[in-house]
């Protein structure tokens, strides 16, 4: 780090809990960012702003007025561009420091080389079919996922490490059987309730990589934030689910 890196991220560094030493490992880390919308939005803000020295930001979807409500990285004037554009615009304004990588064609044959390249995967997508498949190929390049949704008033957030023998991963929450997709265009959603939850996401990858506090691995926190409460579930490994555990 240069004398201006030390400037820009001094109020981390002084943390006794990362220092010098936790801000170059955030500098050295890689993490992919799928979805550029209500959840990617504020994570990949905070992300570029905290110093992850590598972001890799996968989405297809090109701007819309419907999604300025609530996916803040992107504005009145990026209508018709592609999120991922955009939100590289926006993050190189906050930290031109940092290297971002735009993906506009993550498919099922690119999937698992873009999560071998990263430290950690950041899933906010909101279908479970692309949910699924980012669990499995987070599984199979033994990468940690930090996996959160949003709704209406609520929101969810978990860490996976289904590649663990005593972990359990997505999968073994939701099966493919009994999910039945709910997005923010059929449903609605309050737009500070993304702002929330893809925060908390930010965080908890930052926690990962740092080996920070409470992971969230093996626990799902459930958000009401109608009544504003916090609840902790804690998720077991399926002993028949057929990604995680096909012993």
């Amino acid at each position: 780090m240069n004398d201006q890196d030390l400037l820009r991220y001094s109020r981390q560094i002084m943390l006794p809990q990362i220092g010098i030493d936790g801000q170059q490992t955030l500098l050295d880390s890689t993490m992919l960012l799928i979805g550029m919308g209500g959840l990617g939005s504020p994570s990949a803000l905070y992300l570029a702003a905290a110093g992850v020295g590598h972001l890799i930001i996968a989405d297809f979807d090109k701007v819309e007025i419907s999604n300025l409500q609530r996916q803040i990285i992107h504005h009145t004037d990026d209508i018709g561009k592609y999120k991922v554009d955009s939100a590289k615009n926006k993050m190189l304004a906050i930290n031109p420091d940092i290297k971002i990588t735009t993906v506009k064609d993550l498919n099922d044959e690119n999937l698992s080389s873009w999560v071998e390249k990263s430290n950690v995967v950041l899933d906010g997508t909101d279908n479970f079919d692309t949910r699924f498949k980012v669990n499995q190929a987070c599984i199979e390049q033994k990468i940690p996922l930090v996996s959160a949704a949003v709704i209406r008033f609520e929101g969810q957030l978990s860490v996976f490490k289904g590649y663990e023998d005593a972990q359990p991963c997505y999968q073994c929450l939701y099966s493919k059987e009994g999910s039945n997709d709910e997005t923010c265009s059929e449903n609605g959603i309050l737009a500070p309730v993304a702002g929330v939850m893809g925060s908390l996401q930010a965080l908890q990858a930052v926690k990962v990589v740092l080996n920070l506090g409470e992971q969230l691995i093996g626990k799902l926190i459930i958000i009401d934030a109608m009544d504003l409460t916090f609840r902790s579930i804690k998720i077991g490994k399926d002993d028949a689910c057929p990604v995680c555990n096909k012993e």
